[in-house]
């Protein structure tokens, strides 16, 4: 048994059964971090000598919940104390904080062990940074959760925080082919954590199952409430192209499409679903109000740094200094007329499935497009990454599972129904040709 290829549940069950020591489980994520981590950079910072004491701590210790001793690694963008957190930036290289953000907090309380600290493109925005897929190395992990993607998808770490304030979560996780879940905006403590715009700004997951998701969420979210899917409900779920679906490859298209096709095999019932014309343009809006606020956060930065910010993070601080007051009220207006009608658009639906990510995670240093995530990210709902196959070229794809603002609990539970006895799909080569 390879220790480090456990999910986080397996290996807590086995940690609670002491037939597996969390200084044992530790040390085997941090010989596979050794071995693996100069290759595909996803971990920027690791000490194994205060992880170890952590572990040993864990095993010594009465048992506080289900995740005590299983190790946890955190984005460079999310405070930690023991850590330094340099935000994917030059600007704040040796920055550490004195406290840890209260998600890392909870989960050392919690008795899990933290691992390290992971990759961020700068300042989780779209300037990449070293990390690359583990499956091939001359494709991106996508962004900017990109070291989280990559560590927990190479066997790192079983599980692993990122943030989404455009697509910085799901698209990691698709490319990756790891479960991941961005909640509804707002259920879980952001402090602690480098805002960006705070009415996107979300902490998420990643982890190997929707089971890990379950419990992970269920800590840092301080909701115990774990929902289980009845075997008498036969799911309802909504097939939503989205309005970009001509921007996905051929390979997307037909993943969501067989995947539908599956869900009704297996006895779900799957009808096509369109969303309303007044999302059209969110987008554009969604670009607006983040630029606006990224020029803002960012500001004290620029003044006295602007030369040590990349071209592209360069032109969205500019971009957003140009927006008005009336042009950003105008688009913030929109934004929450359409979050706050949002449930209303699910009728009765237990969810709407659509693609993660226009295609397999693309070669070079990019981060890949946001084009499926951002409209998800405005309206505030959860969103969660189901891994249900693979591309003409190996690589993985997934869907989106989305659900109801407030409703995480019941998507995380349907999402684990949807997948017990999912058979994962290989899309055959053919032309990436649009349509």
């Amino acid at each position: 048994m390879k220790l480090e290829t456990l999910t986080a549940s397996q290996a807590a069950k086995l940690l609670e059964s002491k037939e597996v020591s969390s200084v044992e489980l530790t040390q085997a994520c941090l010989e596979r971090i050794e071995l693996r981590n100069g290759e595909v950079g996803a971990f920027a910072h690791i000490d194994p000598e205060f992880s170890l004491k952590q572990a040993a701590l864990a095993d010594s210790g009465p048992r506080r919940s289900s995740f005590q001793g299983v190790p946890f690694g955190v984005k460079d963008v999310i405070d930690t104390k023991d850590f330094l957190t340099e935000r994917g930036t030059p600007i704040h290289a040796g920055r550490q904080p004195v406290a840890d953000a209260k998600c890392v907090q909870l989960m050392r309380e919690a008795g899990a062990v933290l691992l390290g600290k992971l990759v961020s493109t700068e300042y989780a925005m779209f300037t990449p940074n070293e990390t690359r897929h583990p499956l091939d190395l001359t494709r991106t992990a996508g962004g900017s959760s990109s070291g989280t993607g990559a560590a927990v998808a190479d066997n790192m770490v079983p599980l692993a925080f990122g943030n989404q304030t455009a697509g910085s979560l799901i698209r990691p996780a698709a490319y990756c082919g790891v479960y991941g879940l961005k909640p509804t905006h707002g259920t879980t403590d952001g402090a602690g954590i480098l805002p960006l715009q705070l009415y996107f700004d979300t902490l998420g997951y990643m982890a190997r199952s929707v089971e890990d998701l379950q419990s992970f969420y269920s800590i840092v979210s301080q909701d115990q409430q774990r929902q289980v899917w009845s075997e008498k409900k036969r799911p309802k779920i909504g097939l939503c192209r989205t309005f970009h679906w001509s921007s996905a490859e051929k390979d997307s298209q037909a993943m969501l499409l067989k995947t539908g096709e599956q869900f009704e095999q297996l006895g779900y019932e799957v009808i096509p679903f369109e969303l309303p014309e007044s999302y059209s343009n969110l987008v554009a809006v969604h670009r607006r109000i983040l630029y606006k606020g990224i020029s803002d956060s960012l500001a004290k930065d620029y003044e006295s740094s602007a030369g040590k910010m990349s071209d592209g993070l360069l032109e969205v601080v500019r971009e957003g200094q140009k927006c008005t007051e009336e042009a950003f009220m105008t688009a913030f207006r929109i934004a929450d007329a359409c979050r706050t009608e949002v449930n209303e658009m699910f009728g009765d639906l237990d969810a709407i499935i659509c693609p993660s990510t226009p295609s397999e995670a693309p070669e070079g240093w990019g981060t890949g497009s946001p084009i499926f995530q951002v409209m998800w990210t405005l309206l505030g709902v959860p969103c969660l990454n189901l891994p249900v196959g693979f591309g003409p070229n190996q690589m993985p794809l997934g869907v989106q599972l989305i659900g109801r603002r407030y409703d995480d609990a019941n998507l995380l539970a349907l999402g684990d129904y949807l997948m017990r006895n999912f058979k994962s799909i290989q899309i055959e080569s053919f032309s990436n040709a649009k349509s």
